[in-house]
């Protein structure tokens, strides 16, 4: 019988076919890249992921912005600094866990973003005093530990939280999700850093004497020789609002210097000099 001999193109053709699956085969059963599990021992609080609809959540209770810096402390896999770095802004992850901070790295570079970097250290430590926007995971004690330094931060900057509150600081508001996306953190809360305006001001025909509890204000307005009682007073970043006699001041901070408006007054515009 004669042979009929296969022809050496579909002899490549037929080995690379074979080749392919095989590939597949060892594709399909090798192990997935590795992704660190939840409660990773970290120097002051283990690391927990916040579910990506919490994340989004918080940067827009903070009015995120590309102008913002954005500063996650103990950032862990990166997912919040690459969350802000994606809508524009610059964003850094301070965290103590190599092996979370190689993590965070190469999440980065996977989703190819622009402006997000992540630095080992230890948050108590660490300079961020260029923050405008701290969106946070940490328990209540180690918010309390930090803010002494969040309360030197400049006026207007925005601190969310998942989960946990400061002891002694309200927040400026609160938000909520719901359904199974969020597991049980569905919770986060704000807090805008205000301008501290405590102590005595010189008005134009008078003085504002005004003692302050983070963004509460109480004390008293001396106006033409007539003292009131502050009321309602309140620091927001910093703009400034309080009820004095029957008006109504607001007014912004700048420096050592108030400027505002009062609203029911024949004269609308008042000011104040510390």
């Amino acid at each position: 019988m004669k042979r009929i001999a296969i022809p050496s193109l579909l002899l490549v053709l037929v080995l690379a076919l074979a080749s392919a699956a095989l590939a597949q085969n060892v594709h399909r059963n090798a192990p997935a890249a590795h992704e660190p599990e939840p409660y990773i021992p970290g120097r002051d609080v283990p690391w927990v992921p916040t579910p990506q609809v919490l994340v989004d959540k918080m940067l827009d209770m903070a009015r995120l912005t590309p102008q913002d810096m954005a500063v996650d402390l103990g950032s862990g896999d990166g997912r919040t600094v690459i969350a802000a770095a994606r809508r524009g802004a610059r964003a850094r992850g301070i965290e103590f866990n190599p092996e979370l901070l190689e993590e965070s790295k190469r999440l980065a570079a996977q989703a190819g973003v622009t402006g997000a970097t992540f630095i080992e250290g230890n948050m108590y430590e660490t300079d961020f005093s260029d923050a405008t926007v701290l969106p946070l995971f940490l328990m209540s004690e180690n918010l309390d530990l930090l803010l002494p330094k969040f309360l030197t931060l400049r006026p207007g900057t925005r601190i969310v939280n998942n989960g946990f509150e400061f002891t002694a600081w309200d927040y400026d508001e609160i938000g909520y999700l719901s359904g199974d996306a969020c597991g049980k953190w569905c919770v986060a809360y704000l807090y805008i850093v205000p301008a501290r305006v405590s102590g005595l001001w010189r008005t134009d025909d008078g003085e504002l004497e005004l003692a302050q509890e983070f963004q509460w204000l109480t004390g008293t307005l001396t106006s033409r020789g007539k003292r009131m009682p502050i009321e309602r007073g309140r620091i927001q970043g910093d703009v400034i609002r309080f009820n004095a006699g029957d008006m109504r001041y607001t007014g912004r901070v700048i420096g050592d210097t108030i400027v505002g408006q009062i609203a029911g007054e024949y004269m609308p515009r008042w000011s104040a000099r510390r």
